[in-house]
């Protein structure tokens, strides 16, 4: 379930969007206690409210061994709000999946939240070691995996909505070695 939360709007969204216009977002590892609170409740709102996945909350054995990482807006560099979330673990040795990736319905249609989280989620588990690099993707979103250079391994149905596993083209993923400062890119202008 790592592309599951990127298409689609919902006002029932228990995140209240920003009054503002962000100048910038930052993707990193949640460093936080903020941060990571924001991104449970994000997640929460997503698969539980909005999808209808999970009921009351989405977390299991996989955040105690996860490192979660958040996109968060920014007005002049300072940040305000956690819009995006996923979080990254290793199954076995070289082995690390992709999980619970969420954008708030309000900045979807940003365009780059979803595919920067992707991006620090893959190159930073490449700088830890990793040699294959898992998710199973909602089958909406393929197209936006493969776009990014993501092979669909299997279809298969995950918590009762079909899925594919899919894997990153590594060589298309350079090691991050900085994932607590990450990425920023910049809000599209007249969002």
């Amino acid at each position: 379930m790592f592309g599951e939360a990127i298409a689609g709007v919902s006002d029932a969204l228990d995140v209240t969007p920003a009054l503002y216009t962000p100048t910038e977002y930052r993707i990193k590892w949640t460093t936080l206690p903020w941060e990571a609170e924001e991104a449970y409740k994000l997640r929460r709102a997503v698969f539980c409210i909005e999808q209808g996945i999970f009921v009351g909350d989405d977390r299991d054995e996989i955040d105690e061994r996860a490192q979660q990482l958040v996109a968060v807006s920014c007005l002049a560099g300072i940040p305000e709000q956690v819009v995006g979330t996923v979080r990254i673990h290793q199954e076995a040795p070289g082995v690390w999946y992709g999980s619970r990736l969420a954008v708030h319905a309000a900045f979807r249609r940003h365009g780059k939240i979803g595919a920067t989280l992707i991006r620090l989620a893959v190159t930073s588990a490449h700088a830890l070691g990793c040699e294959t690099f898992l998710a199973h993707v909602q089958s909406q979103n393929v197209p936006l995996f493969q776009a990014l250079h993501w092979d669909a391994l299997e279809q298969e149905m995950v918590h009762g909505r079909s899925h594919h596993l899919m894997q990153a083209q590594l060589g298309h993923y350079p090691p991050c070695t900085a994932p607590r400062s990450g990425f920023v890119t910049q809000a599209r202008s007249g969002s």
